[in-house]
């Protein structure tokens, strides 16, 4: 009766406690760009998606969770967010070549007008790290909670089984 109990209150805190998480980093990428200053490169944008995404997906599996399928869609959104930060953190350490989208090929052109716009459109490589907290990069620590999550979910997953079994 009491590890009903604990399943019960672990299944009410468990998709909020991925919302604020969510939140948080969304947030948190938000201030450092807009209020710090701190221009995001296109994969610091692309890795922002799974936490957008995961915030719908807590939402449905908050208020339908006796379907699984939510938690499927959370594990498969933070692997996905893991390829992400992964693949960003393998070209800030020149693992991977950066894909053309990562470099700003604008400041190639020679036409006067062009070079001007693009400044108001500029990001930075993917390659530079231009923010860092306690030495890491973002996608440093991008990498790490994605993993973490990832584990957190598999562990209430497989703790929510075990006990229906």
């Amino acid at each position: 009766n009491s590890l009903d109990k604990m399943l019960k209150k672990s299944q009410i805190l468990f998709y909020p406690f991925i919302i604020i998480i969510s939140i948080f980093v969304i947030l948190s990428t938000l201030y450092i760009e807009h209020i710090l200053l701190v221009p995001a490169c296109k994969l610091c944008l692309y890795q922002r998606i799974p936490y957008l995404i995961s915030i719908v997906i807590c939402f449905f599996g908050f208020f339908f969770s006796e379907n699984k399928i939510w938690l499927y869609l959370l594990i498969i959104t933070f692997f996905s967010s893991v390829a992400l930060s992964g693949y960003h953190l393998g070209i800030e350490h020149n693992i991977f070549n950066e894909f053309s989208g990562c470099t700003n090929e604008s400041f190639k052109t020679t036409d006067k007008i062009k070079l001007l716009e693009s400044l108001n459109q500029y990001l930075p490589n993917c390659k530079d790290v231009n923010f860092r907290v306690f030495g890491f990069s973002l996608a440093t620590i991008n990498f790490i909670i994605s993993i973490a999550l990832v584990i957190i979910i598999i562990k209430y997953f497989r703790d929510e089984k075990n006990v229906k079994n």
